[in-house]
């Protein structure tokens, strides 16, 4: 038999900012960068940095591609845009629709022209020995000064572990793993989870389910009914701005008000009477759930909609400080949030209010990626010694 030849490593390819994930965050740091390019190619804005985009999605549209087909935005198109090119405008019923947004955010990347390669799975990002980064992939090396993580929480998502859940003979499902209700037709559902996946989920399986039992650590919190979007973003604004707390001096922003819009699928299921919670079970039996006080439950799926945590493990290597105030999260600076504390050229893109009010919103994303390739990142960049194209894997 002839050996195969051993295929040769690629040589490691050369960027001054490296964004790592190709949803809304990722899309709108690219945008920034673009801008800069183009103003540098006019004859003004200074120097523009070189820069990539890596994707883990075979398509474009982020998260969003991932959700259940009945998600519709909390706000009108016009509210839900990122910086540059507003969303069309929704031409069905409610507000646009999870699918609307994927079809946006495919043609954003074509509008600019965004360096976007997919699909590509980081696997570690090191330190490189003359500054700047190494990242990993299974397609190859990338060598940067910068790295802007944009990767979200989608792949990381969260599911408690309770006493009796091995032991367990129905299904548990997370939020990531529901697309259609369809798919639950005639099964008994215990939906865990008191925001805004849950009261959806819950009310969206209530046609097909045989039978639907919402459950929450604590009494469901809804939102005044004409709270979307729009406001949620003003006043996730105003909290951070003001430090998280009202001019008296007490906590606010948008869990002072409650945890669940009041879309309409979820208005009228709980003004029905059919959303009502039950509180949070202790355990598993082999056919259900129970609770302390003796009652238990045949179920046939737990459909765990308890969120998700930030998609960092590509920084372990790193060994970054956490900030225990914020979960566990990569420690960040104050201006702007986006940086990290101990690493230079390090920023953090999208994952929530400690990198930006309202970040991992569509809306809210643009403000702190502006500031994190405007200030900080070209910052960064100028600081560095050294240019990208003089780095070597």
């Amino acid at each position: 038999m002839i050996p195969r030849p051993t295929p040769k490593a690629e040589p490691a390819r050369v960027v001054d900012v490296l964004v790592i994930g190709g949803g809304q965050a990722g899309l709108a740091a690219g945008f920034h960068l673009h801008r800069r390019a183009r103003d540098a190619a006019r004859g003004r804005g200074g120097p523009a940095p070189s820069y990539a985009i890596l994707d883990a999605n075979a398509r474009p549209g982020g998260a969003w591609q991932h959700y259940w087909d009945t998600l519709e935005l909390f706000s009108p198109a016009a509210y839900s845009s990122l910086p540059g090119y507003r969303m069309p405008a929704w031409d069905g019923p409610g507000n646009p629709s999870a699918g609307h947004v994927v079809s946006y955010l495919g043609a954003y990347e074509d509008r600019y022209g965004l360096p976007v390669h997919r699909p590509v799975t980081v696997h570690a990002v090191e330190g490189h020995p003359g500054g700047g980064y190494l990242t990993h992939t299974d397609r190859g090396t990338w060598v940067s000064r910068v790295v802007v993580n944009a990767t979200g929480s989608w792949r990381r998502p969260f599911i408690p572990r309770l006493p009796g859940a091995d032991a367990f003979a129905g299904a548990q499902v997370h939020t990531t793993g529901y697309r259609s209700r369809a798919a639950f037709a005639g099964a008994r559902v215990a939906v865990i989870g008191g925001g805004n996946s849950g009261a959806q989920i819950a009310a969206d399986l209530l046609p097909a389910a045989a039978s639907v039992t919402w459950v929450t650590r604590r009494p469901p919190r809804y939102l005044p009914d004409d709270v979307d979007g729009r406001a949620l973003f003003a006043l996730a604004t105003d909290h951070v701005q003001s430090r998280g707390h009202d001019e008296h001096g007490r906590i606010g922003g948008v869990g002072s008000l409650g945890d669940i819009v009041a879309v309409p699928a979820v208005r009228q299921a709980r003004d029905a009477g059919r959303l009502e919670a039950r509180p949070m079970f202790s355990g598993f039996t082999a056919t259900g759930i129970r609770w302390d006080d003796g009652r238990s439950l045949a179920v046939d799926t737990v459909l765990w909609c308890t969120g998700f945590r930030p998609d960092l493990g590509h920084l372990r290597p790193l060994g970054l400080t956490r900030d225990g105030r914020n979960g566990a999260v990569p420690a960040t600076t104050g201006d702007p949030p986006t940086r990290s504390r101990d690493r230079p050229g390090m920023y953090f893109l999208g994952y929530g209010d400690w990198v930006g009010a309202a970040s991992a919103t569509l809306i809210g994303v643009g403000a702190p990626a502006r500031a994190t390739v405007a200030s900080s990142v070209i910052t960064s960049l100028r600081s560095s010694g050294a240019a990208s194209t003089r780095m070597g894997p």
